[in-house]
């Protein structure tokens, strides 16, 4: 099968695109990975390690061709508050989580989890349902190499 042996950051495009792909957030941080674009392009995601594909990526197949990534529009919680302060304890409590934040200058994405929207909306936010594309933060320690977090760890998340 065709291999897309590399990933090129938007904007450092050399060439024409042959095919795009549409992937959610899950899918569009993969190492390996079966892939049918849209225009009927079969190949398969083969990067030396898993990596962060960004809206606009370009994957580079082996053979030459360019398959540009398009993120996929997904289910979302937005979240605002009644102030900035309130807004930033609130990103506390979800980074206290570990969960994935898209954070805007006034307000943050989640995935849905009603029971997160339910811990927000007890610390005072707003929850609307909506549908747009997750880029959450990568997080402290997203381009460092060794670390691992394991959640089975024993420190205390307080």
């Amino acid at each position: 099968m065709l291999r897309a042996i590399a990933c090129e950051p938007q904007g450092a495009r050399h060439g024409l695109i042959d095919d795009e792909v549409t992937l959610d957030f899950d899918n569009r941080h993969r190492r390996r990975l079966a892939m049918t674009g849209a225009g009927g392009l079969n190949f398969l995601l083969d990067l030396p390690r898993a990596r962060r594909i960004r809206q606009g990526d370009t994957l580079l197949l082996e053979d030459g061709r360019r398959v540009r990534v398009i993120a996929a529009k997904e289910p979302l919680a937005e979240i605002t508050a009644p102030s900035a302060a309130d807004l930033i304890r609130i990103a506390w409590h979800l980074g206290n989580r570990h969960l994935p934040v898209m954070l805007l200058p006034s307000k943050i994405l989640i995935r849905r989890d009603h029971v997160i929207e339910d811990m927000v909306r007890l610390l005072g936010a707003t929850v609307e349902a909506i549908e747009d594309i997750f880029d959450p933060e990568d997080g402290a320690y997203a381009g460092a190499s060794g670390h691992h977090h394991h959640h089975g760890d024993d420190h205390d998340h307080g």
